[in-house]
């Protein structure tokens, strides 16, 4: 099997409360459910959302979770090995950090420049405080 068929499918993101999330996914980025499942045995529930050009999350939640290390920012998130965020390429940086924000993602850093030459970024945490990397070549 050679790598460059390959695509990255979705993210899987655990959450402590799964309706909440989902709602919250589904209105802040236009997210639409394509696929729930629930697993009785270890007692894991799941909702696939994809968003209209392809891109998909997983939110999944396990009966008895906690939360674990998670860095507040970009930088601190590099303390812990594992899961740090995920990133979004995005046509309009501004507008979405912006839409976000309203919809009640914590502002962790404002759009500027990016470490890569032309680029902007800017960073949210999502209502369970997951980081969320916006990309583009706007302000």
């Amino acid at each position: 099997m050679t790598t460059q068929r390959a695509r990255l499918d979705h993210v899987g993101i655990n959450v402590r409360e799964l309706a909440t999330a989902t709602a919250w996914y589904s209105r802040a980025f236009g997210l639409r459910t394509v696929f729930e499942f629930t697993l009785d045995g270890p007692g894991l529930s799941a909702v696939v959302l994809e968003h209209p050009r392809g891109w998909r999350i997983e939110l999944l939640h396990r009966t008895g979770s906690a939360p674990g290390p998670r860095g507040a920012n970009p930088l601190e998130a590099a303390l812990h090995e594992g899961y740090g965020h995920f990133a979004l390429t995005v046509p309009e940086l501004r507008p979405l950090y912006d839409t976000l924000v309203g919809h009640g993602a914590t502002e962790v850093m404002a759009p500027g420049p990016s470490p890569e030459p032309g680029v902007h970024m800017a960073w949210v945490a999502d209502p369970e405080g997951n980081l969320i990397e916006l990309i583009g070549k706007d302000v």
